[in-house]
């Protein structure tokens, strides 16, 4: 391999790759702020500042939740109103399936969601991915 092709290639690999960020940038400015990735506290900080916060428990091998995961972003796209008043917070199941964050919140599986407000469950979802039961659920947390 000489030297010029060598270069070639990592020129041609970093646009790829700034393409490729450029195409996901509308991706995220739909999606608000983004998903949290829990940590231990986040949670009782966010409930503790009046926030609603859907807690969504998935592993990344996990079909289901990859399935939830894209049901719960096409609809933040079409509906600000999610971003602007849930805290969506995801769960490692991998990591924190044994944790109190799931002990306490009696989560049975990988794939369920769960809405919070206050020291109140406003409704959750074992394992379902349909849009209409998950629009259902994400619509609770934004009445008042």
């Amino acid at each position: 391999m000489t030297k010029q092709f060598r270069i070639h290639q990592s020129l041609r690999r970093r646009l790829l790759a700034a393409i490729a960020t450029t195409l996901l940038i509308p991706l995220s400015v739909f999606a608000g702020e983004g998903t949290k990735d829990y940590e231990p506290g986040l949670v009782e900080t966010e409930l503790a500042a009046g926030n609603t916060v859907l807690l969504d428990y998935a592993a990344s091998w996990c079909s289901t939740c990859k399935r939830q995961e894209r049901v719960i972003s096409k609809l933040r796209s079409e509906n600000t109103a999610y971003n602007e008043n849930i805290v969506f917070i995801r769960v490692d199941w991998d990591t924190y399936s044994d944790h109190e964050i799931s002990i306490m919140n009696n989560i049975p599986r990988r794939s369920t969601l769960v809405l919070l407000r206050g020291d109140e469950e406003l409704g959750r979802i074992v394992a379902g991915t349909s849009e209409a039961q998950i629009r259902a659920l994400m619509d609770l947390g934004l009445s008042t």
